[in-house]
């Protein structure tokens, strides 16, 4: 009877650690980041100060019209800035990590660990 009683403390924790990134906060940031592109190209603009498209194309593996699908996304929500320039005439698409970007990945990050310890307790 016990441990059905511990297991039940331990699905509640979890849920309710669901719960606060589902509906919780900026959950529309949290939830535009929850897909594996955007939370990639997030990420590596977290550790880069600028990235060209081309680079971040081969970093998250994508193809051009997904990586330009979700960038504009991020763009639309404030995450991220995008630069368009021309080198001679070729044109160069830049990409940067803005405030409001850094603030929901590092939201989006703590709720993440949130799940993972309430998922590992015993």
């Amino acid at each position: 009877m016990a441990a059905k009683s511990k297991r039940s403390r331990k699905s509640e924790t979890v849920v309710d650690v669901i719960r606060s990134i589902t509906s919780g906060g900026d959950a529309s940031n949290e939830r535009l980041l929850h897909d594996r592109i955007r939370l990639a190209l997030v990420s590596a603009l977290a550790v880069n100060r600028v990235l060209s498209f081309v680079e971040l194309r081969g970093i998250i593996e994508t193809s051009d019209g997904n990586l330009s699908v979700h960038a504009r996304k991020l763009e639309d929500a404030g995450h991220i800035k995008c630069v368009k320039t021309f080198k001679g005439r070729t044109p160069r698409t830049e990409f940067q990590l803005l405030a409001r970007g850094r603030k929901a990945l590092e939201a989006y990050l703590s709720h993440m660990e949130s799940l993972v310890r309430a998922v590992r307790k015993k």
